[in-house]
């Protein structure tokens, strides 16, 4: 098999590498190889093709990539999701919540949660979630004077 067409599977199997792993690392490696590849095309010997395949992946590694990643973070806002998406946002107390346990209605669903302070918070008063713990949200009266997470909605 001649020395091109090793290098052209070599950048294929990166690039399937990357579109697991979606961090421009292995994309720019397959710019390596294609790069090997096309100096064993030329008719460069195995040591010229490896220079070349090594010289264009650090230039594209140290080059495009941090430019790339810069562009591509800028045009897309962070959404948090999961339980990072829930602190901030306002619960209500579904049974008295202490630093040991209770229960709150969090984004339409019922929760453990234990106080952030060392005061009791009775039912139907409304919290605001400090974090999560586990599956535990750790909550603190909705008056407390803590700011809203920017661009979070309280529940309703």
């Amino acid at each position: 098999m001649p020395d091109w067409l090793w290098w052209l599977s070599g950048a294929l199997a990166l690039g399937i590498l990357e579109m697991l792993t979606l961090d421009l690392v292995f994309i720019m490696l397959a710019g390596g190889a294609l790069g090997g590849a096309l100096s064993a095309g030329l008719g460069a010997p195995v040591p010229v093709q490896i220079v070349v395949a090594c010289a264009t992946a650090a230039l594209l590694l140290l080059a495009l990539r941090p430019w790339l990643l810069r562009h591509l973070r800028g045009r897309m806002p962070l959404v948090e999701t999961n339980t990072a998406a829930l602190v901030g946002r306002e619960a209500v107390v579904m049974s008295t919540v202490t630093v040991e346990g209770g229960r709150v209605k969090l984004a339409g669903e019922v929760w453990s949660a234990r106080a952030d302070a060392g005061t009791a918070i009775a039912p139907g008063t409304p919290v605001r979630v400090a974090r999560i713990d586990g599956a535990t949200a750790v909550v603190a009266p909705a008056g407390t004077g803590q700011p809203p997470v920017p661009g979070v909605a309280p529940a309703h």
